[in-house]
């Protein structure tokens, strides 16, 4: 083992901190000189990271499933009578629901409606939180064998997630509808006027733009807008709440504190897509990831 002298060890330590400074300024550097070698690059190493992502995510969502568990335990009794409560409101709304069902089949029949087309999609895992250059978003894991392109929507079983910004070989990333980077045009359901969700870093991304004479209304629902042909009409994001600034922010049905399992939606639209990258597709029918058209 090699002793050092303490002015040596004294004047290594100064070095340390200059050297680092330098190395993180040259990364920077690099990654606005050449965007596509630096994402490139990231990619790489989502794909590396992948795999032992997926091992540890199995733990941990058992984890803290269990811990859920136990908070539920505690609260049984308050969840009891809270569902009862919902049960007796869902048979009164059962009946109406039917009744606008029966309606809406003979308006669509008499007007001779072409419904869309039923949009494919993949289910991928989600094996970590790693934002990458976005401060809000999650990697899946989707096999080396996808048929994933950028721009795809993401959902998962309550409403929008976000969209494909960037694609590897085994992985993708979703930019979440909360990120500073994300705007997307939505529609407010019951006055029907059009607004642009704008990611804050936030837990709530905030409504913004809205037509002069019209006001969001609190615990109105936002769904997607077709602007732009970047997102499907009518997708659900979320309900309007208001901050104690009065500031109109969206609290998204989505739980995207908690994904674990997301959908991709290939909905065929080609608006405002990033920048693709040169991966080519694989064949549709080698992807071993959950499949459905």
């Amino acid at each position: 083992m090699i002793r050092l002298s303490i002015p040596v060890r004294q004047a290594l330590a100064k070095l340390t901190l200059p050297v680092l400074i330098a190395a993180a300024f040259g990364l920077m550097l690099l990654g606005k000189a050449d965007t596509i070698l630096a994402e490139r690059a990231r990619m790489a190493l989502a794909d590396a990271l992948a795999p032992l992502y997926g091992v540890l995510a199995e733990p941990l969502a058992k984890t803290r499933g269990a811990i859920d568990d136990a908070k539920q335990m505690l609260t049984i009794y308050e969840d009891n009578a809270r569902l009862r409560a919902e049960n007796e409101r869902l048979r009164r709304w059962q009946s109406v629901a039917l009744a606008l069902d029966a309606e809406n089949s003979t308006l669509k029949s008499n007007l001779s409606w072409l419904p869309d087309p039923t949009p494919n999609y993949v289910t991928a895992r989600v094996v970590a939180d790693a934002g990458g250059v976005y401060a809000r978003a999650v990697l899946l894991s989707v096999g080396p064998n996808h048929n994933i392109s950028k721009g795809q929507i993401a959902l998962d079983d309550r409403g929008l997630v976000g969209r494909v910004t960037e694609l590897g070989a085994r992985s993708a990333r979703v930019l979440l509808l909360t990120d500073i980077n994300s705007r997307i045009p939505v529609v407010l359901e019951s006055s029907r006027a059009r607004a642009i969700l704008a990611g804050t870093n936030g837990a709530k991304p905030r409504l913004m733009f809205w037509p002069e004479g019209v006001q969001p209304a609190e615990g109105e629902r936002v769904v997607t807008s077709a602007e732009a042909n970047a997102f499907p009409a009518g997708l659900p994001v979320g309900v309007v709440h208001y901050t104690p600034s009065n500031v109109a922010e969206v609290e998204p049905l989505a739980r995207l504190d908690r994904l674990e399992v997301v959908r991709l939606f290939d909905y065929g639209l080609r608006g405002i897509l990033p920048p693709e990258a040169s991966i080519p597709k694989a064949p549709a029918d080698k992807t071993p990831v959950e499949r459905k058209k």
